[in-house]
């Protein structure tokens, strides 16, 4: 076995993600706020991991250093074996548009755009060519049960239609995590079950899913589910997906 082959292997045997001691400060002097006190957290390849906690616990704060959005004030985060907070903000930017698909609750398609030219943005930042953007394109909309309404904008879609739009524009790329911030946070609870049900779908495919969500019913359908308070990890508890692999 060569060097690269061993590299390879190494990194492969290692969690996909791995926090130590993550702390994060915002501001400074009297004013100093500390969001994160000492995070630990490891995510497996594969896994799908829905973070919970009140407003203040450092939730989404941890969902934007996962992201490579921010960075933390102290500890290591280690992205497939690479420490990120070591990394400059190229590189940061590297990793996110190569490894990771980004969902958000408000949706954020372009009004006056069709489905399939929403999907394809990614791959036109990309520089990638008309034919190969439009083939990905339609293939992630294919993945997410919309291939048919590809040519259609968002005001001619539902609220579910238009999340599925957005995640098939976080899949284009082929990511390996899917970073999903209160995806159902728009939606009624038909509609909720439905987003929550293609990203089980997806996370079968092998897609590692992160999702803050505030609903119990919603973080029900990950495999694991993490209580944050007081800007640390509070418990762990297995989710409802991790039961039933287990039966």
């Amino acid at each position: 076995m060569n060097d690269h082959s061993r590299s390879d292997q190494a990194q492969s045997e290692r969690p996909l993600i791995e926090l130590e001691g993550i702390t994060k400060v915002f501001g400074t002097g009297p004013a100093a706020f500390q969001a994160l006190k000492g995070v630990d957290m490891t995510i497996e390849r594969g896994q799908f991991v829905a973070i919970m906690g009140p407003s203040g616990s450092g939730k989404s704060t941890t969902m934007n250093i996962l992201g490579c959005l921010d960075v933390p004030t102290a500890g290591i985060f280690r992205f497939r074996g690479v420490e990120v907070q070591a990394l400059n903000r190229d590189q940061r930017s590297l990793l996110r548009r190569r490894y990771l698909g980004f969902v958000f609750q408000g949706f954020n398609l372009l009004s006056r755009t069709t489905a399939l030219e929403n999907v394809e943005l990614p791959l036109l930042y990309r520089g990638e060519k008309k034919s190969l953007r439009r083939e990905a394109a339609m293939h992630a909309l294919d993945q997410v049960g919309l291939a048919p309404w590809a040519s259609h904008t968002p005001s001619e879609l539902s609220g579910g239609q238009q999340q599925r739009v957005a995640i098939a524009r976080a899949l284009v790329s082929g990511p390996n995590v899917l970073l999903a911030d209160e995806p159902t946070g728009n939606l009624d609870s038909e509609r909720s079950v439905e987003i929550m049900e293609l990203l089980g779908k997806l996370n079968d495919d092998g897609i590692t899913i992160i999702m803050v969500t505030h609903e119990e019913e919603m973080a029900s359908f990950a495999k694991t589910i993490v209580h944050f308070r007081d800007g640390l990890v509070d418990r762990t508890e297995a989710g409802a997906r991790r039961m039933e692999d287990t039966r």
